[in-house]
């Protein structure tokens, strides 16, 4: 894809296009030069349907020590920024395929957006789900006004399924691609960071396989602005954009998660347009762990009272991991893409980020089954002012000696200096104290 805009130096040696895959025909007559016009078009036909969400300066700030504005893009109706393409795309529909209706498969942003944006325009919204979705998702899409239909065990059995229904009905079979409309519209997240925060010195993006956002929001920022540092993050276990820009073409053969608490970070490259604009506009590319992405939700939560999924907070969490050293003093915004996280997997992901944050632990020890022993231990715990979250005794099966307990403690503490202080204090009481490592 070749894209056109004022800042010619930049883009006029924009690679050639990568022939698209065969498989995807449903948006390709909607293909054209993506250009800067194209997203201003976009910001203007969408104003109505999507909100402005706040790019607001957050309290992490100083953690981290840079000005940190979050684009706060969950607030979204559905909770996704998914929405500015979708609906774009939709807009841009001949008022004939309008009437037909269109029909996605899949349990995604992508689908829940089409579902509620296709209600509010009238047109006929039609949602193949496998049985395995959760029951919540499969209410929250129809309470959007699509009409959802169960069918198939897999993600492949849902998706074939919709293509037949589309062929036989006249449905136009949508699903998440790099068509330009769709470019366009997300793009349309870049002119508003810019208009939000003066003087921007990086702007953060998530990116992975779906990586239109980085693509779209890249083409405007660069054109404001070619001195902005667009940056995409990751996840180390699927690292998909980046060996998709090492392969010069989307890498298909990914190995990716069925996980629902990874989303589209997981998720397989999806088109070489935006791959190639990526590569082009796009300054740097890094990756982080679970681990971080899971710290990164709980600071959003505790910082900012925001629940975020994976897709959301993994912006945030190249700064959390330290991967982005240079912007030390700088001005950032971290766009904060989706907030759909599922209410079990959330309890999940705080027990196991508070884990990581040195904040939840959990010890062990052997004492006398004595009057007073286990006082003297609470006594300790007060002392130290850690917070009792768990205590358990077994004595049936201690292997010690005959007539002992042995007592497993979880508590939570203030931070990492605090727990290291709780330890020392326990093994000058009790050397044989063992810790459980996270």
């Amino acid at each position: 894809m070749k894209i056109v805009t004022r800042n010619e130096e930049l883009l006029r040696d924009a690679l050639p296009r990568i022939p698209q895959s065969s498989s995807r025909s449903s948006l390709s007559s909607y293909n054209k030069l993506i250009r800067f016009e194209d997203i201003s078009a976009a910001a203007f036909k969408i104003q109505c349907g999507v909100q402005k969400t706040p790019c607001m300066y957050s309290r992490l700030s100083k953690q981290y020590g840079m000005d940190i504005y979050l684009k706060k893009e969950f607030l979204q109706y559905t909770g996704s920024v998914k929405e500015r393409g979708v609906l774009y795309l939709l807009t841009s529909l001949p008022q004939d395929q309008q009437r037909k209706g269109v029909i996605v498969a899949l349990d995604s942003n992508f689908s829940m957006a089409v579902a509620y944006h296709a209600s509010e325009l009238r047109i006929p919204a039609f949602v193949i789900m496998s049985t395995s979705t959760s029951p919540a998702r499969v209410k929250m899409c129809r309470e959007y006004g699509a009409m959802v239909i169960s069918y198939g065990t897999t993600a492949k059995d849902s998706q074939t399924h919709a293509r037949r229904l589309a062929q036989e009905n006249g449905y136009l079979y949508l699903e998440e691609e790099d068509s330009a409309l769709y470019l366009s519209g997300l793009g349309t997240v870049g002119l508003e960071v810019y208009e939000q925060v003066p003087k921007l010195d990086a702007v953060i993006f998530p990116a992975g396989g779906h990586c239109g956002l980085l693509a779209g929001s890249a083409a405007a920022l660069k054109h404001l602005n070619p001195h902005i540092s667009v940056i995409g993050v990751e996840s180390e276990s699927f690292p998909v954009l980046q060996q998709s820009l090492k392969a010069g073409h989307p890498i298909e053969d990914q190995a990716c998660s069925n996980h629902h608490f990874y989303g589209d970070v997981s998720g397989l490259c999806f088109g070489s347009n935006s791959l190639q604009l990526t590569g082009k506009l796009v300054d740097k590319v890094v990756a982080v762990r679970e681990e971080d992405i899971l710290i990164s939700i709980l600071r959003l939560l505790e910082y900012e009272r925001a629940t975020v999924d994976a897709e959301g907070a993994i912006g945030l969490a190249a700064l959390v991991a330290g991967k982005l050293p240079e912007l030390k003093g700088k001005r950032v915004a971290v766009v904060i893409c989706s907030g759909n996280l599922e209410l079990h997997l959330l309890q999940q992901c705080v027990a196991r980020a508070l884990t990581l944050d040195n904040r939840v632990c959990r010890f062990s020890l052997v004492l006398s089954d004595c009057p007073g022993d286990i006082s003297k231990l609470l006594e300790i715990l007060a002392r130290e002012e850690a917070r009792i979250l768990d205590i358990k005794q077994e004595r049936a099966f201690v292997t010690s000696e005959l007539f002992t307990v042995e007592v497993t403690c979880t508590v939570e503490t203030r931070d990492k200096i605090h727990t290291a202080q709780l330890r020392n204090a326990l093994l000058e009481r009790y050397p044989t104290a063992a810790w459980t490592e996270r």
